[in-house]
């Protein structure tokens, strides 16, 4: 039998009332009869035979919407954008130092990628007991340093780049999501104009590494679903989608699997890409579900436990794991690496659990693979006991906790020079200062909340798998710092969230530009409140500008821009 190609729906629509002419059905004893009930021995069918092939239901959702058919526009707009971003970014890269030195926890990584450059790729000492994340971030830094040294610039250039890289990733991934060239645009210019984006972007830190990884790899998930239910869409028009009880098979997904390496990368960064990799592989299988369900695929759920479970664990859970080990390349193949050649009898934990894994596995597969394992315990030992020092006076004056995060009421001063280094705001005056905080721009974090509720309501009460997939990435990057309420954690955590929150703004200003089909007056004015609301965060951006980017100011300027106690 075949079946019609789906309708063409708009993205949330609900199922379509049951077709008496449709050629599945309960058949004409249901016209007659509104009590009728099939009768379960209608499928029984005599020993040897075949039973009939269950044809799906209809498919009545529209599989895919097109992109849009401005394709050379919307490359016109990335590269513009993008290239506006890399000017924002790089802009005066290597001015604030302190004394030539790197500022703030810059003291560390630019060291540490000095010496992956030096050593080929690989750190030889415990570096003060601050060696606690994985090799891949500091890798990448490292080649920043070999183009231009162990300077300012050098420790940085590879954070500009992942930066205006995020900015590219972003424009391509919303104008995917909404099929707006213009929302996607828009969202890459808001992502210019925060605040946190663009100080991490121009800071020998970790985290912009992380967040390139995770966006790019939200990217790829995305643009699989697309590629998922096109297929389908092909199945469904000629007719062949009932050829098998679960559906058809998808043949390979490099989307998919181009995920899996992307998250390993994040995770070979910090740990903390670990979230992600759980969060987007439930998120894809959910996805397969329903694009088997609205192809008509009876049954739906066992139809991709069929399929694409196993396929699915293997991209998303496999293929990570062997990219987070392969980012240790240069530990394996060195002889002076750092715990490169312990037996495993030496751990530091012999009589817990992981000290007799570690000396099992040493005596089963020798000392390399008892070493590593050694790395990976003395990371996590690391992060299980940073704790937040119950003495207040001992506490990092600006750590903070997740719950003033979402609206950054508690930011991060990552520069404040003295002396001479604070002279130069203007002619005759003699109190200038010069200060980079790491804070979010107030425009759009402070309305994360209300944000968030309005996602919560196209989830619930209009199944919008857009705002399902933000809050996914966002709570992924967010809750799990819930875990351990002790420890210690800063603002500047929230970095590879950045992306999902501007995302979810854009969303909402597609919504508020509503659909081609509205009125004129309703187009114009839902027109001229986005481009207000871009206005004034762009605006909002530009008079944080000295205290992000550490621009001599005066004292009373400084105070016009600290809007909270908690800033100060």
């Amino acid at each position: 039998m075949t079946l019609a190609p789906p309708a063409v729906e708009p993205d949330g629509d609900q199922a379509h009332d049951a077709d008496p002419g449709d050629p599945i059905g309960p058949g004409p004893a249901a016209d007659s009869d509104p009590g009728y009930r099939p009768d379960p021995a209608d499928s029984v069918v005599a020993i040897g035979a075949v039973p009939a092939i269950e044809a799906p239901r209809p498919a009545y959702k529209k599989l895919v919407t097109p992109m849009p058919t401005d394709r050379s526009r919307g490359w016109l707009v990335t590269i513009v954008v993008t290239a506006i971003g890399a000017l924002v970014r790089f802009w005066n890269l290597g001015g604030a130092t302190d004394g030539g030195t790197p500022l703030f926890d810059e003291k560390y990584y630019a060291l540490h990628a000095w010496q992956v450059l030096i050593n080929g790729g690989y750190e030889e000492n415990y570096a003060y007991g601050v060696v606690v994340h994985p090799p891949l971030g500091k890798q990448i830094m490292a080649l920043g340093e070999w183009m231009f040294g162990y300077t300012p610039v050098g420790w940085r250039f590879s954070a500009a780049v992942v930066g205006t890289l995020c900015i590219f990733l972003m424009v391509r991934v919303v104008r995917r999501m909404t099929r707006s060239t213009l929302i996607g645009g828009i969202a890459g210019i808001l992502l210019i104009c925060d605040g946190m984006s663009h100080v991490q972007s121009r800071t020998g830190l970790l985290d912009i590494f992380v967040a390139v990884f995770v966006l790019a790899a939200f990217a790829c998930v995305v643009a699989d679903r697309d590629q998922v239910r096109a297929r389908l869409a092909e199945f469904v028009a000629a007719g062949t989608i009932a050829t098998h009880p679960a559906g058809p098979a998808l043949g390979a997904r490099w989307w998919r699997f181009a995920a899996g390496v992307l998250l390993g990368c994040a995770a070979a960064v910090k740990w903390s890409g670990l979230y992600w990799i759980a969060a987007f592989a439930v998120l894809t299988v959910i996805w397969d579900i329903t694009a088997r369900r609205d192809a008509g695929i009876r049954r739906s759920t066992g139809a991709v436990i069929r399929r694409d479970l196993l396929p699915s664990f293997w991209a998303l859970a496999i293929v990570p794991f062997l990219t987070y080990v392969a980012s240790w390349w240069a530990w394996f193949s060195s002889e002076n690496a750092w715990a490169r050649h312990l037996t495993g009898t030496t751990h530091s934990d012999q009589n817990g659990i992981l000290g007799k894994i570690s000396y099992s596995v040493a005596k089963l597969f020798g000392s390399t693979p008892a070493s590593w394992m050694e790395w990976q315990w003395q990371m996590y030992d690391f992060h299980k006991n940073l704790l937040t020092p119950l003495d207040p006076a001992k506490r990092h004056p600006w750590e903070s906790k997740p719950w003033s995060w979402p609206i950054g009421t508690r930011p991060v001063l990552y520069y404040a020079p003295g002396g001479d280094d604070a002279t130069g705001c203007a002619a005759g005056v003699t109190d200038c200062v010069k200060r980079i905080f790491l804070i979010g721009t107030p425009a759009l974090w402070w309305i994360s909340l209300p944000v968030l509720a309005w996602a919560l309501w196209k989830i619930i009460g209009r199944q919008d798998w857009r705002y399902a997939a933000v809050v996914v990435g966002y709570a992924a990057g967010y809750l799990p710092w819930f875990l351990n309420i002790n420890r210690q954690m800063y603002f500047f955590y929230m970095t590879p969230v950045v992306p999902f929150l501007v995302i979810a703004i854009s969303l909402v200003l597609a919504d508020v530009l509503g659909r081609p089909k509205d009125g004129v007056e309703r187009k114009i004015t839902s027109l001229v409140v986005v481009c207000l609301y871009v206005g004034l965060v762009v605006v909002n951006f530009i008079w944080l500008w000295p205290i992000l980017n550490g621009v001599p100011i005066s004292r009373s300027g400084l105070d016009m821009r600290i809007w909270l106690p908690t800033w100060g």
